[in-house]
């Protein structure tokens, strides 16, 4: 059994491209190996929040996590900054982080070019991204491919943790979903679906209704040539829509290309906005249920006790293998 670890930001309503290239893959990981999933809420404030509007969305995203189908009885859910030790253990490795490697993240030169003022944590995170992943001797993170840098810098910072210490950190592989793993823009199809795209035609979200659900497909940017046929650098827009399709239905892109391979776009974006609303119809349903209620409450305070107790075990061996704290004279 391997041990995996998934955090997503609270940061707005998740997309269909969340779902599809991560939590609707979260649901069979659980079933053969030991699943933390982290509502990451400290990695939000990297950038202002309005506070109630936080709120609302770490719940929201628990709420999501559960309706999408983790088993609380076979995974482990919570909230991040709910268990101290990733804070802690995140401070401890951004002493041995290095301000070059911090300076060459992507996210970190995207998120801060142009700004007069930019909060310091946007430097310092990956430090604490690492402490997420390293505190359950993670063996897999399940991510998108444009997550690879920061598992490479997690590796980084965990060799150099053992070899100047002590050998305490598990070293964790990436694993990319290989359908739906990059799910993109309705209407920039060469960029990757976002929650915080300001054109909101862009984004399919989990919870839109089937009506704006059926708007967005049918609006999707495509080609002229009528024709329905995975070509990502020819036809971005149609090579999107077969993704989404496939990772909807679970049928292959092949099996599609040749379904519709005499039908026109307009055919294929009926059904492909069909495909979408049947997969996210059960998701919705679970989410008005949880949403408000006491169950959803229980769930993370369980998970937050049980990713503790695991948590602080690690946190207490790199804290020895520093020198930090003191040892009690018997």
């Amino acid at each position: 059994m391997k041990t995996i670890f998934s955090g997503i930001q609270p940061s707005g309503t998740l997309t269909l491209g969340n779902y599809l290239g991560a939590m609707k893959h979260f649901v069979k990981l659980q079933e053969e190996n030991q699943c933390y999933f982290c509502v990451v809420d400290e990695h939000a404030i990297t950038v202002p929040q309005d506070r109630l509007k936080l709120r609302n969305n770490i719940r929201s995203l628990a709420a999501l996590y559960i309706a999408s189908g983790i088993d609380p009885q076979k995974s482990v859910l919570f909230i991040q900054s709910e268990v101290s030790a990733h804070t802690q253990l995140g401070w401890m490795l951004q002493t041995i982080s290095y301000i070059g490697e911090l300076e060459r993240m992507t996210q970190f030169k995207d998120k801060s070019h142009g700004k007069d003022a930019v909060s310091s944590s946007l430097l310092t995170y990956p430090p604490l991204m690492a402490a997420d992943i390293l505190l359950y001797n993670t063996d897999i993170v399940p991510v998108g491919d444009d997550q690879k840098q920061h598992l490479e810098i997690t590796r980084d910072l965990a060799i150099r943790f053992n070899n100047r210490y002590n050998d305490i950190f598990t070293l964790p592989e990436i694993s990319i979903p290989k359908v739906g793993a990059r799910i993109m823009s309705l209407q920039e199809p060469t960029k990757k679906m976002s929650k915080s795209d300001e054109n909101l035609k862009a984004s399919i979200f989990i919870l839109d209704d089937d009506k704006k659900i059926e708007k967005k497909i049918k609006s999707a940017v495509t080609d002229s040539e009528g024709i329905v046929k995975f070509d990502k650098e020819n036809k971005p827009g149609i090579s999107n829509l077969l993704t989404i399709h496939a990772s909807c239905t679970d049928q292959s892109i092949e099996e599609l290309e040749e379904k519709y391979k005499d039908k026109g776009y307009g055919v294929f974006k009926e059904e492909t906005a069909l495909a979408v609303i049947e997969a996210l119809k059960p998701v919705k349903e679970r989410y008005q249920v949880l949403i408000d209620s006491k169950e959803l409450d229980d769930i993370l305070d369980e998970g937050a006790e049980k990713a503790s107790f695991v948590a602080n075990k690690t946190l207490q061996k790199a804290k020895k293998a520093m020198g930090l704290g003191r040892v009690k004279k018997k």
